[in-house]
């Protein structure tokens, strides 16, 4: 008996044969107007002196810099060929070899996010506003609209999760096969109930990482952050500490179910690329927690010393009045 599934054989990448739009790139789209409406909600919930102008140049200037980060991370960090680097004028060619329109395959999460943060603070700085309070609104809504960007690498059947004997395990037909003679193999095909005689290499089921990320990352975070710790008493930064925190440590644990990208393997000892990225994300949570709560503590300092000076003006002008 088989105790594994299979990929569903009747999703296609594509939306219409024959043209280039991909369900990946709808689900970018998804992605950024579900940020868009969660953060307007909050701007008209909070009564926030923050326009439509401004909302959308933000949001344009923040995904600017997200797309930008995404794309270079990917082709000049976890592009092992030395291509884009001999020719960077290709990280941002939307055409392959054969002049069809293919788009910008390959985006990476933490270089979107250092885009992301630079190309929000550029604008910020321009219009003065708070970093803080408007990253704030940003990371209430972003993991949910970061759930159609994994459902997104599921229809296109890519980064698959690490050989696995769970019952929900599934193939994926561009997985690479494995060597039959490879440690544990065997055993796991025995397990799920794949024949292996006769044959050198074998697909075996792997963990739906994608899906595990889509909830985790996606719909459990934003639970969090936007039931819990949105509707505290909260500091402005506390909830772009939250979202730090919470990804870098979900992704990180998620590294253990997914399949190291096949370029870079492991970087250090057991360690993925994707995790060691995920610790500096966690180590930036945690400086961004205490660096926003002692501005906090120390803007609530300055002006309850502003009232006190006030308080004491008035006792000392009704004294010189008495007198």
């Amino acid at each position: 008996m088989l105790s594994f599934l299979y990929y569903p054989d009747w999703i296609n990448p594509v939306i219409i044969p024959g043209l280039p739009f991909y369900w990946y790139g709808l689900m970018y789209l998804f992605a950024f107007g579900t940020t868009y409406i969660l953060f307007k909600y909050q701007v008209k919930q909070e009564k926030l002196a923050i326009d439509d102008d401004t909302t959308v140049n933000l949001f344009f200037w923040t995904i600017l810099g997200l797309i930008i980060g995404a794309r270079v991370f990917s082709t000049l960090v976890y592009d092992t060929s030395g291509l884009y680097w001999k020719k960077p004028w290709l990280i941002f060619w939307p055409f392959n070899s054969s002049m069809q329109l293919v788009g910008l395959q390959g985006m990476s999460y933490h270089g979107g996010l250092i885009g992301a943060i630079l190309g929000l603070s550029i604008y910020i700085k321009t219009k003065k506003l708070s970093f803080y309070k408007i990253a704030d609104l940003l990371v209430a809504g972003i993991p949910l609209g970061y759930t159609f960007g994994r459902i997104g690498n599921f229809i296109n059947g890519e980064l698959w999760g690490r050989i696995t004997a769970v019952k929900w395990g599934m193939i994926f037909p561009n997985a690479s096969p494995v060597s039959v003679n490879m440690p544990g193999v065997k055993e796991i095909a025995d397990k799920v109930g794949i024949s292996y005689l006769g044959k050198a290499a074998i697909n075996l089921p792997r963990h739906p990482s994608q899906l595990y990320e889509a909830f985790f990352e996606g719909i459990f975070l934003w639970l969090v952050i936007w039931f819990i710790f949105r509707k505290k008493n909260r500091f402005e930064g506390l909830l772009l500490s939250i979202y730090l925190l919470g990804y870098g440590l979900i992704r990180f644990t998620i590294e253990f179910f997914r399949e190291p990208d096949s370029d870079l393997g492991f970087i250090f000892l057991k360690f993925s690329m994707g995790q060691i990225l995920s610790s500096l994300m966690i180590i930036l949570g945690i400086f961004i927690l205490f660096n926003a709560r002692a501005m906090n503590k120390k803007e609530f300092e300055h002006s309850n010393s502003g009232k006190n000076t006030k308080i004491s003006s008035r006792r000392l002008n009704k004294k010189i009045k008495k007198k």
